[in-house]
């Protein structure tokens, strides 16, 4: 088997990879790279499967790492054993976000960019809290309580719009600026 890597695939995982690690820093709650990670993969991944897999792969380890080491040791009475998966609402809207960058980011502009960001942050919004409002006592199952836990989740939304924006900046602007120093990771159209 005598197959290169393709350094363009290479580095779009190695970036995923770093700042899907990130989530392990101290943050404010929310200000993560979750919506960024998938318009990145959605806007620079030829192979759409590799859109969803490599941020997906790498939220997952870096869930795996969160949930056992860290969440595990702060909230024991909510963990019991190890824990493979994280949250299903946070990954049904990842999956989404993906979709909304297929759609949004054909071509890499300011304008789209800002436009699929806060796209993502209210996506991960309406579909996180709508699983948390579904699957916990915390508020009652009406109209009235869906938009309760709306409510108490707006603190949460402003985080997330900017760890959004912040991570969408940092990722796109890191691959555009090695794009123009390495030509070999620009997408050769055939």
């Amino acid at each position: 088997m005598n197959e290169k890597i393709n350094p363009r695939i290479g580095l779009l995982s190695l970036i995923i990879l770093v700042v899907a690690a990130s989530r392990l820093l101290p943050h404010p709650h929310n200000v993560t790279p979750v919506g960024a990670l998938g318009l990145f993969g959605a806007a620079y991944f030829s192979r759409k499967y590799l859109a969803f897999l490599v941020p997906l792969a790498a939220m997952w380890a870096s869930d795996l790492l969160l949930n056992n080491l860290v969440y595990a040791r702060l909230y024991p009475d909510m963990y019991e054993g190890f824990a493979w998966f994280g949250n299903p609402w946070v990954y049904l809207s990842f999956g989404l976000i993906v979709l909304l960058g297929f759609g949004l980011l054909r071509k890499i502009r300011l304008s789209t960019l800002l436009g699929a960001s806060l796209g993502a942050s209210v996506l991960f919004f309406l579909i996180t809290n709508f699983g948390v409002w579904l699957s916990t006592p915390l508020y009652p199952k009406t109209s009235a309580g869906l938009i309760s836990c709306y409510a108490m989740g707006i603190p949460f939304f402003w985080n997330t719009m900017l760890g959004d924006l912040f991570f969408t900046g940092v990722l796109f602007t890191t691959f555009e600026w090695a794009q123009m120093k390495f030509p070999v990771l620009r997408l050769q159209k055939a």
